[in-house]
């Protein structure tokens, strides 16, 4: 994941929105095909993100407030982080948002716009583009998030980007560098439930029977207002989202703050295996420790702020698993005391593919 960090916001924000397109086949032309799009979002969500000029010109133009913006963009590739045959169309359109939104809770900014660049195939400019936009634009009510442009052409296979834009007070903003010995190690929300989900979809097990436990790979949710609390109280030293599993993110953490951590195993929440499903000899801990896509934040608290910490922050649980270290391994704890070393593996898009 990446992101860019402006420290002031100028007066007016400009962004390409040209929208050209090579669809004109059966997903209509160029025009037919935008103003579908701009007809999934509507307009109500430009009132609320300062937008004073939206989709439709050369370019966005967003009103300026005093404070940071915080920009990130994340793609979303069929065959890569998704299947048509296999997600659902609207769960396609409402993860591909949500999974780079995450990005700035990690860093606690507050949505405000977003810019969307689609690639089609023909066949895909359709029924499927409709309900694949009816879930995006659920996401953005849910986050806040208002379209502001993005651009749209002809591929071979289905490609998502999206840049997301949000605001934050200066001074305020959460990196991954700033976690120094001592701190305390907490997460959030349960961890492995999204690689549960894809293990039941990799099985076929999409039914209603399982809706509950395929909701976290379908349908994440990033904890926007926790990153929001943690940052503007200033309790964060460091943080940032679980997109690629536990083991992973951890050393993408100490290894921008050039230290260690020492994780207690007892105490990473896990998901839990439904009775109904021990046959398919899932590995629960394995879930909680590589498994990605779960969004939840990863965050390093200095001990004089521990007792500030809620056992739950607005009903999602915060659990303390370790402690960041001077040593720069990670080592993983047994209740005996007993060490092992954690390594990095998670998700990786060029060594799983």
């Amino acid at each position: 994941m990446h992101f860019a960090h402006a420290r002031e916001m100028s007066a007016r924000f400009l962004y390409s929105c040209r929208w050209m397109a090579q669809l004109n086949s059966r997903g209509g032309s160029e025009q037919a095909l935008i103003a579908r799009i701009l007809a999934a979002f509507g307009t109500r969500g430009e009132r609320t993100s300062r937008l004073e000029v939206g989709p439709g010109d050369d370019a966005a133009v967003l009103r300026a407030s005093p404070g940071c913006v915080v920009l990130t963009c994340d793609p979303f590739v069929e065959g890569v982080h998704f299947l048509p045959a296999v997600h659902p169309p609207d769960s396609i359109g409402f993860k591909a948002l949500a999974r780079a939104t995450s990005d700035l809770a990690a860093m606690g900014a507050r949505p405000r716009c977003f810019l969307l660049s689609l690639a089609l195939p023909t066949e895909r400019t359709s029924k499927w583009l409709d309900v694949m936009l009816k879930g995006m634009a659920r996401a953005s009510r849910r986050l806040k998030l208002a379209l502001a442009g993005g651009d749209t052409t002809h591929g071979d296979s289905v490609a998502i980007n999206i840049t997301v834009m949000g605001e934050m007070r200066p001074g305020r903003s959460v990196t991954r560098s700033g976690a120094q010995p001592g701190d305390l190690l907490y997460v959030s929300g349960v961890l492995g439930a999204a690689q549960l989900g894809l293990e039941l979809v990799r099985r076929g097990k999409t039914g209603a029977r399982w809706s509950t436990l395929l909701r976290r790979h379908l349908y994440p949710e990033p904890r926007l207002a926790l990153g929001q609390w943690l940052a503007q109280r200033k309790l964060a030293s460091a943080m940032i989202d679980l997109s690629d599993g536990l083991s992973t993110d951890l050393h993408n953490l100490c290894h921008a703050s050039s230290l260690g951590a020492r994780v207690w195993r007892e105490r990473i929440p896990g998901v839990t295996i439904p009775v109904a499903l021990r046959k398919l000899r899932l590995d629960a801990e394995r879930m909680a420790l590589h498994g990605g896509d779960d969004y939840e934040l990863l965050f390093t608290v200095p001990r004089r702020y521990a007792h500030r910490i809620p056992a739950r922050f607005r009903g999602v649980r915060l659990t303390r698993i370790g402690e960041i270290a001077k040593p720069k391994s990670i080592a993983l704890i047994d209740v005996a005391g007993r060490a092992a070393s954690l390594e990095p593996r998670g998700w990786d898009p060029f060594r799983n593919e």
